[in-house]
């Protein structure tokens, strides 16, 4: 494609990257892909595989008949309001047609993943049995905690961030019927397994019996399989403390988590995006049977609503062409009132970005490419956000000022524009806690024991990237992360935080 800008923008190099990615992650903000529904005896569940993501790409972006008549361009039809009832009854027509097509070849689809299951997995359980009940960021995960214009490798780094966070709050969910039985299937075949071992090393022609071997290695897959359903017994119960720690590193809640960390509902929405490598692995075998009937029978529906998604939300930007107009960043277009740009947007309902996608995206952006020089509106709602951060450093009780008083606060009030938005969006996800919506926790419970200031080193250490010249804060989930290793403010943080724990800290798990 020929660039008719002099220079191009950093913006302009994301759009250019995540073009397809961008849209994908705009119509599951917005709810328009329909990969939630609702089943009798299982509820609410999500329902997002390669194969169906890859059919969807196939429909909207690059395959025949799709939206897009070149890598950059929406097809101008696609454009115009007038024909938008003739355009999806045609990309209704195509959805079926799709459908079919992997109706057609379920069975040899379906047999090449069984295949790619067993030679993927066989030997991984064999010698991690407890591989399976470890859990992943699911497909519908990586897509609704994504922000806009954030590429692969920076999703991954936070989200890896975040992993053992989530896996501790998962795992503080036990259930007693559950620990009971499996101490004691766990006791009886490690009885017998110690037998046999036993008498294996007393006298090898012991192996040699039939069937041995395979007694010994079930055996010793359903010990293992037993040990991941007892927790840890020296395992302190605090819910509320390990939602704000995975907070910091995937940025996004429903509101309804609020002061609920602790419910079996706000567990079972987390696991829908943090889920078993056993549902992972059900849903991919399964995704060859399920993807033909979403797209016949669900998909359609949508088709008018995708077809005026990409219509009202398609602009074109010379050098770069056709992209989402999420990915612009635009405050004023798609800012959500609710958030901190409330007055500074224009946006109706249908306009704007859910859970304060747009917002928590620009600072992000910022912070990643700080010497990108975003555009003015964005510029005075970053502006807006430093001078709400001064007035609560300086507001702040002295435990809390800790984070003004270091390093971080000096960048934070500096006018440095390839230091600032570090602190700036450390101290406003931090100040004291934010919902989904961007809003202040009223819920004063949800916000102890954890101080503001370790909170935002917390958030700081998984946001922040490495600069030229610039000290990089570790994660406090980071291996090999210790005291002695960890930057002066975040050792006063974590001491802060500690103090104001109950039990001398107890309170507060910190990996």
């Amino acid at each position: 494609m020929c660039v008719h800008k002099k220079e191009l923008t950093e913006l302009d190099i994301y759009h250019r990257i995540l073009r397809f990615k961008n849209y994908t992650v705009a119509m599951v903000n917005k709810s328009l892909l329909p990969v939630r529904f609702r089943l009798p005896l299982l509820g609410h569940v999500v329902f997002l595989t390669q194969g169906l993501k890859y059919n969807l790409e196939l429909l909207l972006f690059w395959g025949p008949g799709s939206l897009f008549q070149n890598k950059w361009n929406l097809q101008p039809q696609y454009k115009r309001a007038g024909s938008r009832l003739e355009l999806a009854q045609r990309l209704a027509r195509t959805m079926v047609l799709l459908g079919l097509a992997n109706l057609l070849l379920c069975p040899f689809v379906l047999v090449w993943q069984v295949l790619y299951a067993f030679f993927s997995y066989t030997e991984v359980i064999k010698r991690e049995p407890g591989s399976l009940g470890a859990r992943r960021w699911s497909l519908y995960g990586r897509h609704y905690l994504r922000h806009f214009n954030e590429l692969n490798h920076e999703l991954q780094a936070r989200l890896s961030r975040g992993y053992k966070p989530a896996t501790k709050y998962m795992n503080s969910f036990t259930s007693p019927l559950l620990t009971v039985l499996a101490k004691n299937v766990g006791f009886f075949a490690g009885s017998i397994l110690a037998v046999l071992i036993v008498l294996t090393v007393y006298d090898e022609d012991v192996l040699t019996v039939q069937h041995i071997l395979t007694a010994i290695t079930l055996l010793g897959l359903v010990v293992t399989l037993a040990r991941s359903f007892i927790p840890d017994e020296h395992m302190v119960w605090c819910p509320e403390q390990l939602l704000q720690r995975v907070l910091a590193h995937i940025h996004y809640m429903p509101d309804h988590w609020q002061g609920n960390a602790s419910k079996s509902e706000t567990r079972n929405e987390m696991a829908q995006l943090f889920q078993y490598k056993a549902v992972f692995i059900l849903e991919e075998l399964l995704s060859p049977i399920l993807t033909p009937l979403i797209l016949i029978f669900a998909l359609p529906a949508r088709a008018l609503d995708i077809i005026d998604f990409f219509r009202n939300f398609t602009v074109e930007v010379v050098g770069v062409g056709d992209i989402c107009s999420f990915a612009q960043l635009d405050i004023r277009n798609h800012g959500n009132p609710q958030w901190l740009s409330a007055g500074q947007t224009e946006a109706s309902v249908y306009q704007q970005a859910e859970n304060g996608k747009t917002e928590l995206s620009l600072m992000h952006f910022a912070i990643t490419n700080p010497r990108w020089q975003p555009p003015p509106q964005s510029e005075l709602f970053l502006s807006h956000l430093k001078e709400k951060v001064q007035q609560d450093a300086a507001a702040a009780p002295p435990a809390q000022r800790i984070l003004a008083e270091g390093p971080l606060g000096t960048s934070l009030l500096s006018d440095d524009s390839a230091t600032a938005p570090d602190g700036l969006l450390a101290s406003v996800l931090a100040r004291p806690i934010l919902s989904a919506s961007g809003l202040v926790s009223r819920d004063r419970r949800f916000v102890q024991p954890c101080s503001t200031a370790s909170a935002a080193a917390s958030v700081l250490a998984s946001l922040s990237s490495p600069l030229p010249g610039r000290a990089r804060v570790p994660s406090a989930d980071s291996p090999g992360c210790h005291s002695d290793r960890l930057l002066p403010e975040e050792r006063c943080c974590r001491r802060a935080s500690r103090a104001r724990s109950p039990a001398g800290g107890a309170g507060w798990e910190w990996g």
